[in-house]
């Protein structure tokens, strides 16, 4: 199986760095709808990912949801590490199914932990419907 022919590449992803702020990271979400994102650190490494809950979890412990006060908080300071974990470019076809199993979405990232793009519940299906 060739990950890379049915991820969507980093490109055409919706993306956070460790450094954005809370409230950076809320809009993104809510610009784009999606429940979970990956987090990058500053050299484009895959790091984790956050989703809406740790966002949540976030406004409960600041105790607000003044999008001004919300800056204060940095994306990194409410990542999970092992939320989302990654599969290298090179999985095998098992080890693809199994993270979709358990994930809507999985980083794909190289020798480096560089992330390449994400793979889709949809996009595996795809695959495997057509194979």
């Amino acid at each position: 199986m060739n990950i890379a022919k049915i991820m969507i590449p980093k490109v055409l992803t919706v993306f956070l760095r460790e450094d954005q702020t809370v409230r950076q990271g809320l809009e993104t979400m809510a610009t784009h709808s999606y429940t979970a994102v990956p987090v990058l650190d500053g050299n484009d490494r895959y790091i984790g990912s956050v989703s809406e809950g740790d966002f949540l979890r976030c406004l409960l412990a600041a105790g607000t949801t003044d999008k001004k006060l919300l800056e204060q908080y940095t994306i990194g300071s409410i990542l999970r590490k092992d939320f989302c974990p990654a599969l290298h470019v090179e999985a095998e076809e098992g080890a693809a199914v199994a993270a979709c199993l358990n994930q809507n979405y999985v980083p794909i990232v190289d020798d480096r932990q560089m992330l390449c793009g994400i793979l889709t519940r949809r996009g595996l299906i795809a695959y495997l419907a057509d194979k």
